[in-house]
C-alpha cells in the first residue's frame, strides 16, 4: 500500500510539473517555422498556407495568393525538395514576432544512386520573417529572402 501511495504521489508531482510548463511564444513561433519546413518537404501547400496571414505582403510584391502561386510553381518544378533550417533566431514583442534563419534547400531526382544526396539546385537562402498573432495563432505576415553567395575556393 505504501509503495502504491508513493508511486501516486510521484505521478501527481510529475503531472503538476509538466502541466505548469507553458510553451513560450518564442517556441510557438519556432514551431510555426518548422511546420512550414516539414509541409514544404511534403509539398503540402494547404498546410503552409494555414500559417500565412491573409494580409501577407512582402517587399517583392507578393501577397497571400502570390505566395501560394510561388509555392505551386516551385513544387511543380522540383520533384523532391529537402529543407534544412539553421541559425533560427526568434524575437517576440507582444503580438509581433520576427524570425531569422538560414535554409539549405536541395532538390534531386530520386534514382536510388549516391547522386541523390548531392543538391541539384535551390541553394542556401537567408530568411527574415515577420509574424503576428491572429486569433491566438502566429501567422506569417511578411518575409524577405535572398540567396547566399557561395564562393568557390579560388574566389575567397
Amino acid at each position: 500500500m505504501r509503495r502504491i501511495l508513493t508511486i501516486l504521489i510521484i505521478f501527481a508531482i510529475a503531472i503538476i510539473v509538466i502541466g505548469c510548463h507553458k510553451e513560450t511564444e518564442q517556441n510557438k513561433v519556432k514551431k510555426v517555422i518548422t511546420e512550414i519546413q516539414a509541409a514544404g518537404e511534403e509539398k503540402e501547400v494547404k498546410k503552409i498556407m494555414a500559417h500565412i496571414s491573409k494580409t501577407y505582403s512582402d517587399p517583392r510584391g507578393y501577397n497571400y495568393e502570390g505566395i501560394r502561386g510561388l509555392l505551386l510553381g516551385y513544387f511543380f518544378r522540383y520533384p523532391k525538395i529537402s529543407a534544412y533550417i539553421t541559425n533560427l533566431q526568434v524575437s517576440v514583442e507582444g503580438e509581433a514576432a520576427k524570425a531569422g534563419f538560414e535554409a539549405l534547400l536541395t532538390s534531386g531526382v530520386k534514382t536510388g544512386s549516391i547522386s541523390d544526396v548531392i543538391p541539384e539546385s535551390l541553394g542556401v537562402w537567408f530568411f527574415d520573417v515577420t509574424l503576428k498573432k491572429e486569433s491566438g495563432d502566429w501567422k506569417v505576415t511578411s518575409a524577405k529572402w535572398e540567396q547566399a553567395q557561395i564562393l568557390k575556393p579560388e574566389e575567397q
